[in-house]
């Protein structure tokens, strides 16, 4: 069963209750209706939902990080005198395989300061990306596949 509906109704009806939307209350919502699902599972049997919501949160979170990181390295490239990047394209061979899956990679590779994904194969199992940083082409493919692919893989599958 899925729970994502349950769950946001909880966490809006929480910030409704207050009186308030705001960032805080929506994540005190979370909280509190994360809490009430959990204490609920007998009702609605088995299910993987709670451990998707901790690997989806890590995925989160890694991509912050690595939004972060990546924005202060481009800022580095812009404010210091001369050319340090290396840009190219490479085709990232790939193992997600669902249309929601492919989406999230291409976008939060997009969404990363000096990466863009910019098309996909005719056959959905390569994806072009522009990168602003490639020093080494196989070690790029290795993180993005082992890091980024690999979380979005444990969220959805």
């Amino acid at each position: 069963m899925n729970l994502l509906v349950p769950h946001t109704i909880l966490a809006v009806g929480w910030a409704a209750l207050l009186g308030h939307f705001s960032l805080g209350t929506l994540l005190a919502g979370l909280a509190l209706g994360y809490g009430v699902l959990w204490l609920l599972r007998p009702l609605y049997g088995p299910t993987d939902y709670f451990e998707r919501f901790w690997r989806a949160l890590g995925l989160g979170l890694f991509f912050v990080k690595e939004l972060v990181v990546s924005s202060l390295r481009v800022v580095w490239e812009v404010l210091t005198p001369g050319q340090h990047s290396r840009p190219g394209i490479i085709a990232l061979p790939l193992d997600v395989e669902t249309p929601v899956e492919i989406t999230m990679l291409a976008n939060l590779i997009s969404l990363t300061p000096g990466t863009l994904s910019l098309e996909l194969s005719e056959d959905r199992r390569t994806l072009y990306v522009h990168a602003m940083f490639i020093d080494d082409i196989e070690a790029l493919r290795a993180e993005t596949k082992n890091q980024l692919e690999q979380r979005i893989l444990r969220v959805f599958r």
